[in-house]
């Protein structure tokens, strides 16, 4: 019997292969793929710059991973979901509304900013161009953000694809130019050279979307703005918590630490988070959208010491790797990489329950915001009293117990929860009583 094929001359099983509810995977492994070059891009910044400098880069990029949640808002995540299902009359203004709204607000905190620069360096611990380039780095990612949730709420995954896959190779191919030929050692030199490839992106992702100004409408943005808020207030709380310890870390320790604790620690969750959401997350979170929540919670749970094992051993190899590769003023520690190893292992589990809890809409955002406010004190306790001791081992101890304590609370407050979520649903109605 001859394979059914559709109207393209494509085998229907391949078609099926090539599409993961309605995403196909084809850009995916493109985007993937972008993501590991400008992963590459940090770590050969890393060879180059050596570890002082490149904790200077780390914290630049810190502080613009927190600022970049009140610039945003969490339009980007709004942006996936109001694209998609509205009609195509519709977008324009959506598009523009989010755009422009987004570019003014993000203009005023860098203002407010760099008038409020003698109190913000004091608080982490920075001097002035430290403190600019990291709003300057902000407001880039705000943009690509933004509009890289355009294009996908917009169906134009290979677009996205394409553009990633090549402002990740401008951005490599500049940063090996600089640090090979005339041998720059500047940490600011490579963070102008991301700020350009965050801007080159949003400036060439305009070409698959329309902005109309006059269609911008306040009460559309007030809609948007509201809609964002359960996200912003969730990655406003996640960034703090997992991105602080870079700054104590920064007013505790020398400055080397903050680069070797970057590559212990940050460098190996961020590529594993990108793996993530690019990989398992493309058929993960589609299932997670249409699963019994109380059901999937139970099967995370069981799941738990597996993906915590994995996770673990692919991190601790990722750093045997990645050590090897660097200079010597990055020491090679197994204690220090086993204990990182463990601490990304927890942070896994912890992002497969937010994961879950965000599929759930208010129900599950109201669960998550609950767990990590009634963490947040132990966990900053916890990372500031560390590291003021321990200084980079300090920071790697408080990484691994503060997941551990939030994982531990999301568990909580998920039982509570769901239990009396599944108690009313069973309770009989006067319709359904016999």
């Amino acid at each position: 019997m001859t394979p059914a094929r559709t109207a393209t001359g494509v085998p229907a099983r391949v078609a099926r292969l090539l599409a993961v509810q309605g995403r196909p995977v084809g850009p995916a492994l493109v985007n993937a793929f972008a993501s590991g070059i400008s992963a590459a891009t940090t770590l050969a910044v890393a060879w180059g710059l050596g570890a002082a400098a490149f904790g200077r880069f780390t914290v630049v990029l810190s502080i613009g991973l927190i600022v970049v949640v009140p610039m945003v808002m969490g339009l980007h995540f709004v942006m996936y979901q109001e694209l998609p299902r509205a009609e195509p009359a519709d977008r324009p203004a959506l598009v523009t509304t989010a755009l422009l709204s987004t570019l003014v607000l993000g203009i005023i905190l860098c203002g407010a900013g760099l008038t409020a620069a003698p109190v913000l360096t004091a608080v982490f611990g920075v001097n002035v161009p430290t403190l600019c380039f990291g709003l300057a780095l902000a407001l880039s990612l705000t943009v690509a953000y933004l509009t890289e949730s355009f294009l996908r709420g917009l169906g134009r995954y290979a677009l996205t694809a394409g553009l990633k896959l090549a402002v990740a190779v401008a951005y490599l191919g500049t940063s090996a130019y600089c640090l090979l030929v005339p041998e720059i050692g500047d940490a600011y030199l490579y963070l102008t050279c991301l700020i350009a490839s965050n801007v080159l992106f949003a400036v060439a992702a305009t070409a698959g979307f329309r902005v109309v100004p006059r269609l911008w409408s306040a009460a559309l943005a007030r809609t948007l703005y509201r809609h964002g808020a359960y996200l912003t207030a969730l990655t406003a709380l996640t960034t703090v918590l997992f991105g602080v310890d870079v700054i104590f870390l920064n007013h505790w320790a020398a400055q080397a630490d903050v680069g070797v604790y970057s590559i212990y620690n940050n460098f190996p969750k961020r590529l594993l988070g990108v793996l993530f959401t690019d990989g398992v997350g493309l058929v993960l979170l589609p299932t997670l959208a249409t699963m019994h929540k109380p059901t999937a919670l139970r099967r995370i749970g069981r799941l738990s010491p597996a993906v915590f094992a994995v996770t673990a051993l692919v991190s601790f190899a990722a750093s045997a790797v990645f050590f090897l590769l660097l200079r010597a003023d990055y020491p090679y520690s197994p204690g220090l990489m086993a204990l990182s190893a463990v601490g990304i292992g927890v942070h896994t589990v912890f992002n497969l329950y937010s994961l879950a809890l965000l599929m759930d809409g208010v129900r599950g955002a109201r669960a998550l915001i609950v767990a990590q406010v009634a963490g947040t004190p132990l966990v900053l306790g916890c990372q500031a009293a560390l590291i003021a001791w321990q200084g980079l081992a300090g920071g790697l101890w408080a990484f691994a117990l503060s997941n551990l304590v939030l994982v531990a609370l999301i568990v909580a407050v998920c039982r509570l929860t769901y239990s009396r979520a599944e108690t009313v649903d069973a309770c009989p109605t006067p319709e359904t009583s016999p």
